[in-house]
């Protein structure tokens, strides 16, 4: 929205939420959450037709066009548990849209949700609109940002998607919000299609990107187990122009709040139209990134001469990838439990995540705001965020605080390991066999 506000200042842009809290937030110097040039662009237009508020009706009887953009994660209930999508916020939005609106609106859909939610969403505006002369035409305009870098996405995206229904009118509400995307996306950039294939887009895209993930990390243990050198082969792969270089870093895997919820409602949708080898094939994706993460922190604990116990473990990065402090799903936290579970002290560093963030999953974990810090005295040194800045720091210092034999597990592939050897260190990272041969003074 704050992308809009900029490109489009004859459109006045309203972000409505009912968390006071949360609006003060926005309206403040301290935003609730952390992206990369977002302050920056917030401060240029916020006050002038970029505005934040709780007045949730006045907005939706003032505005033309209505983008719902409310959380809908897995349910964690009943049918569909851990697959579903739960829509009640979507629901609840709807139905709050259609009793106040006083004309025509435009609903966009930006959240991610099942296939064939405009179909439920239009009934639910039939069935509650003020009178029957209003129309609500529900386009589909699906995000595909990147956290950590969604400002420059947003300013210049490699397609903005909207779907419509084959109709007058449908095809007349594409066109509008086609045409304030115009303002600075190349039409050429710009895909209409229909609303059910937009729909099914998004969760096309993620479930592909998360796929070639899974891949690149199931070479990974072949490597290892073979002696080959994942970084070799992820450079023959992404020469090959069929297949192209991006998304193929093996790692510790994949989280965030969108790939696996993603997969798992793409899953759920096969089952529900009985397409079960589908679903079986998707599921596999899932399995793999599960399955790389145990793998991961098995091999900390069987290298470090199989215990853990009572010994520091310090982990630098705990959002689920650089340039956010977004902690949903982060392999970090299946690597912190399964430590823990084995006897471990756990100290965490992350130079955005919030120690509050770390304590409401794990209250035994140590926050350090200082790298130096959180490495006194530890066994290890766990690498499960790709902060650029973890390039830079001193391992010669690191590795004269550290107990020894110092050990360093980059699960990100990010570190110079051959200059971590010449210091001392024992190194042993994702998809590399690296010999250890090395004294520990």
């Amino acid at each position: 929205m704050p992308v809009i506000a900029k490109y489009c200042p004859e459109i006045k842009v309203t972000i409505v939420d009912r968390d006071e809290e949360r609006i003060n937030a926005w309206n403040s110097e301290h935003l609730p959450i952390y992206e990369p040039l977002l302050k920056e662009l917030i401060d240029q237009v916020r006050g002038v037709n970029l505005f934040f508020s709780t007045e949730v009706d006045k907005a939706i009887r003032e505005s033309q066009v209505i983008f719902i953009a409310v959380n809908t994660p897995n349910k964690t209930y009943g049918m569909g548990q851990n697959g579903g999508y739960d829509l009640s916020a979507y629901e609840s939005v709807a139905r709050q849209v259609a009793a106040t609106a006083e004309d025509d609106k435009i609903i966009v859909e930006k959240s991610t949700v099942p296939v064939r939610t405009a179909d439920k969403i239009r009934r639910i505006f039939e069935a509650n609109r003020k009178h029957k002369d209003i129309n609500f035409e529900v386009v589909s305009n699906p995000e595909f940002l990147a956290e950590g870098t969604a400002i420059k996405n947003n300013d210049k995206p490699d397609r903005v998607l909207v779907g419509g229904m084959d109709s007058e009118k449908g095809k007349k509400a594409v066109e509008i919000l086609a045409s304030i995307y115009g303002h600075w996306v190349p039409r050429e950039r710009i895909i209409t299609t229909g609303l059910f294939s937009a729909e099914l887009s998004k969760l096309a895209c993620n479930a592909f990107l998360a796929q070639r993930i899974s891949s690149i990390n199931s070479i990974s243990a072949i490597c290892e187990a073979s002696g080959a050198d994942i970084t070799e082969v992820q450079r023959v792969l992404g020469s090959d122009h069929r297949i192209g270089p991006d998304f193929l870093n093996a790692s510790v895997g994949f989280g965030g709040s969108c790939f696996a919820k993603d997969l798992q409602g793409l899953v759920y949708l096969c089952e529900s139209m009985q397409l079960h080898p589908v679903a079986e094939y998707w599921k596999q994706v899932l399995i793999i990134n599960n399955y790389q993460k145990q793998r991961f922190a098995m091999r900390i604990v069987r290298e470090m001469f199989d215990t853990v116990y009572r010994k520091k473990i310090c982990v630098f990065g705990f959002a689920f990838k650089k340039n956010t402090g977004d902690v949903r799903d982060s392999a970090a936290i299946d690597i912190c439990q399964f430590l823990l579970n084995e006897g471990a002290q756990v100290s965490v560093y992350d130079p955005k995540v919030l120690a509050n963030d770390v304590h409401r999953l794990f209250e035994k974990v140590v926050c350090e705001r200082d790298p130096y810090d959180a490495a006194q005295q530890a066994h290890a040194i766990v690498i499960a965020t790709e902060w650029d800045e973890f390039k830079t720091l001193d391992w010669s210092n690191i590795f004269a605080c550290m107990k020894k034999p110092a050990f360093i597990f980059d699960g990100r592939n990010i570190l110079d390991h051959e200059e971590l050897r010449s210091i001392g260190f024992q190194v042993f990272a994702v998809g590399r066999s690296i010999r250890n041969d090395v004294s520990y003074s």
